[in-house]
């Protein structure tokens, strides 16, 4: 899932000016690797814990080469976050694999729900009456997933990505704090990998008859290629001046593409209440981020 901050648009312009790549394609191209991630894990035969381990461990070793500029320095609130980071990447690999990639990804993108309702008690800030419209509308969006006929299983990974939701934006909430600014941007992302694969090495020792061939490949592309390269992309993107803007709706490939991925190359169809769900969700959260860039843009042209 993407983060959103940028700093306006004077990287992507100068990028251009100077001949550059945009850095939004930057940023594009690292929501089109993160939402190859059900493909992949719907293709391993490994068990969760030991494929979120393996993963894990190669995206870990990943950013810290790509970021090694940057040290690895952690504090307190980075700490934290790192915890809250190797659940999420946990959840995520356990609901795809007990659920629809569809439902894994439509129901950890209800992660600004949580964000909305804890946001004001975490930074102070004012409740405003369009964030409860789209808490409504994730609200409906949501039990969608539980209407129909379902397998005990599906409930059981549709309460997974629930949990790696409200994993998310816990860690998003804690990377705003001011502190998660004074070390490495990557601190929570290489510590909560490392954190992951420590947990699951017994997994990973245990079943190391399963790692074939085919599921090494699997997992190297996951924690190399999908995690790691994709959040060095994403971050460096915002850094040359991706608008939050263009990053928050350029992040929508990500759940939108998966499912397809999946069900062209693997054959799983989502159902049509997974589906319509889904659509509330991403419609609701998409419009919402457009309108608080237009109310902060508005706000700014007022200043000048």
């Amino acid at each position: 899932m993407a983060g959103t901050s940028g700093s306006g648009e004077g990287g992507a312009t100068a990028a251009a000016a100077a001949g550059g790549v945009s850095p939004v394609w930057f940023v594009l191209v690292a929501m089109l690797l993160w939402s190859t991630g059900g493909l992949f894990i719907k293709w391993s035969t490994l068990s969760d814990a030991e494929l979120s381990g393996a993963r894990a461990l190669l995206a870990a070793a990943t950013v810290m080469l790509l970021t090694r500029r940057e040290g690895f320095r952690l504090n307190l609130v980075t700490a934290v976050a790192a915890v809250f980071y190797a659940a999420l990447l946990y959840f995520f690999v356990r609901a795809t694999m007990q659920t629809t990639a569809a439902n894994a990804i439509f129901l950890q993108y209800t992660a600004p729900v949580y964000i909305l309702l804890a946001e004001p008690f975490f930074f102070k800030e004012k409740y405003r009456a369009a964030d409860f419209v789209v808490v409504a509308f994730c609200l409906l969006g949501m039990s969608l997933f539980f209407v129909g006929q379902l397998r005990p299983r599906d409930v059981e990974g549709n309460l997974t990505a629930l949990a790696s939701g409200v994993c998310f934006a816990v860690l998003f909430l804690l990377l705003r704090h001011p502190r998660a600014r004074e070390v490495n941007r990557a601190s929570s992302v290489i510590y909560g990998n490392w954190l992951l694969a420590l947990v699951m090495l017994p997994a990973i020792v245990s079943g190391a008859e399963h790692f074939t061939p085919t599921n090494l490949a699997i997992a190297a592309y996951l924690g190399i290629v999908q995690l790691g390269v994709g959040y060095t992309l994403l971050t460096l993107g915002i850094a040359r001046g991706v608008k939050s803007l263009d990053a928050s709706v350029i992040g929508y490939i990500e759940p939108i593409f998966n499912p397809i991925w999946v069900f062209l190359f693997v054959g799983e169809r989502p159902g049509g209440w997974a589906i319509a769900g889904g659509a509330i969700i991403i419609a609701a959260v998409a419009s919402h981020a457009v309108w608080v860039a237009k109310q902060k843009r508005d706000a700014e042209d007022t200043e000048s």
